[in-house]
């Protein structure tokens, strides 16, 4: 499935010219002088299969109390779940500490086994604290499919708020396939939000396919940690496009996404459309992403592929973009860093939003990265259809938040110098004019004065950004 997907990405990215490679690489920004070759990050260890990341506290879950087991032809004969063993008609539609459904993997005939409707879930009821609820492939690197063109498939795990509880979910081999579901605020929505510390959601997704929803994936904001590996997300079908997106992952925590691909949003008529990835986590950590804005049922979406708060921190290494041509002019970037909105709690950011009074950057801005919110690209390739003006942009902060609001205004009336944000890029390629826009604290192949190295070792970026809020 990696060599796959790694293969998809190559093919998808195809094409970089000599020319245009040489065109862009190494082009300064902001007035940041490149100097010498590329800080290259430092790899951490290969992950094993299963395993979970390093900052994800495992300890404390359970084994989930409902385990059921869902057979493949007699579903398919029957048009729902036909159980092997325990039925859930035992749990009265209700499930209470937890759930864990395996799905047979095979047909008789030894094909991958296609389930033509959404999958059931019960009602998750009780108490919650060190609760599972698991949906898997009976064979792991084998995905069964779930296909119907249903306006209202999805798949729903209501949660919803956790408090100060530990809860789990994950989902592994299983594609969802719905075409017609443009009810459904997510193909996968993810319907636990909230939170209160040290209550903690985490979510996990291995080798999957998402296609339908207005948003393939949908995560509210709250005390969540995401973490995709290995996974497709192919676009949305709903009918508003310009609010819609491929993925929408709100004010969480963590989002950590390795080894995957993003396309399919579209545009509708002379609308410029959603994002393909629309993330506003506090931790934005990407490795081996590829996002292209292939059309689902429409032209190419014109807006920028990438969609990213400022506020926070992103640490990204091996971020492939390619952008088709839109009926509209496209938006002037590719990653947007963008300020305009606060998404996330308050209290899920060390420092103030907006511009501070008790703030001034420092005369040397890289010696300052350990008090700023900050985001480091590393080997990044943009390609399409022309030249961008830029990759990357980052937006200057406002004066206030809008009283009752999460809108940001000001911006316009703010100095580079009362900025708190930094943006580093090293070793970008492709065909671009520059690597940032001309906004913000923002370098391009920088030399870090000693003790900056940090910014280059994921997992010590992570620690950082964590400790700041302690987590």
């Amino acid at each position: 499935m990696k060599r796959r997907l790694a293969l998809l990405s190559l093919a998808a990215l195809g094409g970089l010219s000599a020319l245009a490679l040489q065109a862009g690489r190494g082009v300064a920004a902001a007035g940041a002088a490149e100097q010498g070759p590329p800080l290259q990050p430092i790899a951490p260890q290969p992950a094993t299969a299963g395993t979970y990341p390093f900052y994800m506290p495992m300890q404390g879950l359970r084994r989930p109390a409902n385990r059921l087991f869902v057979k493949c032809d007699a579903s398919r004969r029957a048009g729902r779940e036909v159980w092997g063993g325990r039925s859930a008609e035992e749990l009265g539609g209700r499930a209470e500490g937890g759930f864990e459904i395996v799905y047979e993997a095979n047909d008789s005939a030894g094909n991958p086994c296609v389930y033509p409707f959404s999958p059931w879930l019960p009602q998750i009821v009780g108490g919650l604290n060190g609760t599972q609820y698991i949906l898997r492939s009976s064979i792991p690197g084998r995905r069964v499919t779930f296909r119907t063109s249903d306006e209202w498939a999805s798949i729903t795990p209501r949660i919803l708020d956790f408090g100060p509880n530990r809860v789990h979910f994950e989902m592994a081999d299983i594609e969802l396939d719905f075409p017609g579901a443009i009810q459904t605020k997510g193909g996968l929505h993810l319907e636990a939000y909230g939170g209160t510390g040290p209550g903690l959601f985490t979510a996990v997704i291995r080798r999957s396919k998402i296609f339908g929803g207005k948003n393939a994936l949908f995560v509210p904001s709250g005390q969540t940690m995401l973490y995709v590996e290995d996974s497709e997300f192919t676009g949305n079908v709903g009918t508003n496009v310009d609010q819609e997106h491929t993925t929408y992952i709100n004010g969480i925590l963590v989002s950590h996404l390795r080894n995957s691909v993003w396309r399919g949003q579209r545009a509708g008529g002379n609308v410029a459309s959603g994002h393909q990835l629309k993330d506003k986590s506090y931790l934005r950590v990407y490795e081996d992403l590829t996002v292209i804005n292939t059309p689902n049922g429409g032209p190419p979406s014109a807006m920028p592929l990438v969609d990213i708060t400022a506020y926070g921190f992103t640490w990204a290494n091996n971020l492939h973009l390619k952008r088709m041509a839109p009926l509209q002019s496209p938006r002037d970037t590719l990653v947007d860093l963008r300020t305009a909105i606060v998404y996330g709690a308050p209290g899920l950011y060390p420092w103030p939003l907006t511009v501070n009074p008790g703030w001034k950057m420092p005369a040397a801005p890289l010696g300052a990265l350990d008090q700023v919110y900050l985001s480091v690209f590393f080997n990044t390739t943009a390609d399409g259809f022309r030249t961008e003006p830029h990759v990357f942009a980052l937006r200057p902060q406002g004066t206030r938040v809008v009283p009752g609001g999460t809108a940001v205004e000001g911006s316009e009336f703010t100095s580079r110098g009362q900025q708190r944000m930094v943006s580093l890029a090293f070793g970008t390629e492709g065909k671009f004019s520059r690597v940032y826009s001309n906004e913000g604290w923002t370098f391009t192949n920088p030399r870090l004065p000693a003790g900056a190295e940090w910014v280059a070792d994921r997992d010590a970026f992570i620690r950082h950004a964590l400790g700041l809020i302690g987590r």
